[in-house]
This record gives C-alpha cells, sequence and structure tokens, in this order.
C-alpha cells in the first residue's frame, strides 16, 4: 500500500514547490520574481504584514463582537509596526506626521477594543 502512495506523495511535493502564477499572488505578498536583493524597509513591511495577517486568522466563536475586536487588534497592531517601519526609513515629513498619528490612534483603539473584550461576556 505505502508502494502506492509514493507517487502521489511525489507529485504532491513537486506541486507544491512550484512558484504560484503571478495572477495568483496577492500584490504585496512575496518577493517579485527576479528580484534577488530587497531595501531593509521593503523586507522590514513584509516581514510585518505576514505577522499581521498569521495573527489575524483568529478561530472563529461566532460572536461577532469578539471576532471583529480579535482580528482587528492584530490588524491595528501591524498599522502601528507598519508606521514605525517608516519612521525608522521613511524620509518625506507628511508621510512621517501621518506615520505618528497613526501610532497614536491605532494605539488608543487597540487598548479600547482590549478593554471591550475584558468586559464582554464569555462565549
Amino acid at each position: 500500500m505505502t508502494r502506492h502512495l509514493l507517487p502521489a506523495l511525489s507529485l504532491a511535493l513537486g506541486l507544491a514547490l512550484l512558484p504560484a502564477p503571478l495572477s495568483a499572488q496577492h500584490a504585496g505578498h512575496g518577493p517579485p520574481p527576479g528580484r534577488a536583493a530587497e531595501a531593509p524597509s521593503t523586507r522590514e513591511f513584509r516581514e510585518a504584514n505576514a505577522r499581521m495577517h498569521r495573527s489575524m486568522d483568529i478561530r472563529y466563536s461566532g460572536d461577532a463582537d469578539r471576532d471583529f475586536l480579535a482580528a482587528m487588534i492584530p490588524h491595528h497592531q501591524g498599522a502601528v509596526e507598519m508606521a514605525r517601519i517608516v519612521l525608522r526609513y521613511g524620509r518625506d515629513p507628511e508621510v512621517r506626521a501621518l506615520a505618528e498619528a497613526i501610532i497614536r490612534e491605532q494605539e488608543r483603539e487597540i487598548a479600547q477594543m482590549r478593554a471591550i473584550l475584558e468586559r464582554l461576556p464569555p462565549r
């Protein structure tokens, strides 16, 4: 029985290793084809984006309020992290001011969402 599974497993593994067609790639996810080295800010943005999306992949409870807050907290944390990246690498004064405002507001909203989660009755 095992020898019959080996060809199927080899095929599945081979297909999994093939690069996704460009149309299947979401804009901003993964390095562009053929680009050997990226700017440090690009690498950090990609890493922050990946962390945010992993954290937003929550186990849904069926409670719309809890699920909204549980997904939005990491979404806002991702925005804060991206704003901090632009403060490290960005030069435009208007963009930097916007990043600072985003950090202030998103951190305030994160605290508010966590407080609401604490007071909501458990499911």
